[in-house]
């Protein structure tokens, strides 16, 4: 795991690389929300999809709404990168828009789109 720490609109924010899959279930959510505060001092954080376990957009399973839960406990605000037009689920779909229309949680196309939506939120 890598942690880019920038820092944009006066908020440090956190981008959070890798080659395998980072977060697999609540656990490691909150591992890596205490290792990105120790190491980056934020609360804001970018992740690609492909850092989650792909069940992570399997509503079902109910592991995002568990994952997420974790980051809003502890106020930190994320957002998860990437091409999401290849899921088919509505109710994922829906779970997206209303999570881009909240505060806390962002699914963005891109690390700079994210940047700037971390970077405006208060």
């Amino acid at each position: 795991m890598n942690i880019t720490k920038v820092e944009a609109g006066g908020k440090n924010i956190a981008i959070v690389s890798g080659s395998e899959v980072l977060i697999e279930d609540v656990q490691s959510a909150l591992d890596l929300i205490a290792t990105v505060h120790y190491q980056a001092d934020s609360e804001r954080i970018v992740l690609n999809k492909s850092l989650l376990n792909e069940s992570f957009f399997d509503l079902k399973t109910r592991l995002a709404g568990e994952i997420l839960q974790k980051f809003i406990n502890y106020r930190v605000k994320v957002a998860i990168v990437g091409d999401f037009s290849v899921y088919t689920s509505k109710s994922l779909k829906d779970f997206i828009y209303e999570s881009n229309n909240g505060n806390d949680i962002f699914f963005l196309p891109t690390e700079e789109q994210a940047i700037e939506k971390l970077s405006q939120v208060k």
